[in-house]
């Protein structure tokens, strides 16, 4: 699951992973993490998620991280912003009304691009990346994330062999493996879907359960 791969998707207009909709469970459970107004909020592999406008009006600046450059243009244009754009070394920086996009890889940022984040929402970034780059991905995140960062993540699960991912299957049990020594992982609820995707359906699934956790790390006082 390279990169090349993702640019492709967006290129060729294949982004059904992409939801016009706010996402249900943030306006539900976002209020669990009990953030201040003001807090910085990290969105991995934002694409061009609308989520992001929902983070911004409940008074969050938002950082995104993106490989696709037009998926961030697109982001920009459809919602009315001009963007201000700055060129990096590693990053293309994309910036209106307090949501901030870098467009470059994942595993380039450093502590220092997420020094003032307080909280990650993960709804299309761990899902994305196959069995094999899972463990980095989440190993690179934990190591660059300030102290007492919390996390809301949402996972899909099926039967992988009955459907070529992504979304990938990420069972409840590999989360508790891949993030057993942030801290706590609560499972905030879980659903069975199937019946509401039809394109899951069509693709084969016999079942698909979507899984949403708050992340909090030890130590963080919460």
């Amino acid at each position: 699951m390279k990169k090349d791969y993702w640019l492709a998707r967006w290129e060729r207009e294949e982004t059904g992973f992409h939801q016009d909709e706010i996402s249900p469970y943030l306006r539900q459970y976002w209020g669990k993490l009990q953030l201040a107004s003001g807090s910085e909020v990290f969105v991995p592999l934002c694409g061009k998620s609308r989520d992001m406008l929902w983070l911004r009006e409940q008074g969050h600046s938002v950082l995104g991280v993106e490989w696709s450059t037009m998926a961030v243009q697109a982001f920009f244009k459809e919602n009315g912003y001009t963007p201000h754009h700055v060129t990096g070394k590693k990053f293309n920086c994309y910036d209106a009304d307090g949501i901030r996009i870098l467009c470059g890889d994942f595993f380039d940022l450093g502590k220092d691009d997420l020094a003032k984040a307080s909280a990650v929402y993960d709804r299309a970034s761990l899902v994305a990346l196959p069995p094999e780059m899972r463990e980095g991905y989440v190993r690179h995140l934990l190591s660059i994330l300030p102290p007492a960062t919390q996390i809301l993540l949402v996972t899909f699960d099926y039967a992988q062999p009955e459907m070529e991912g992504p979304p990938f299957a990420v069972s409840p049990g590999e989360v508790e493996t891949l993030y057993q020594g942030y801290g706590e992982i609560r499972l905030l609820k879980q659903l069975d879907i199937l019946a509401q995707e039809p394109r899951f359906r069509k693709r084969g699934l016999s079942r698909l359960q979507e899984s949403i956790f708050l992340l909090t790390p030890r130590n963080s006082g919460m």
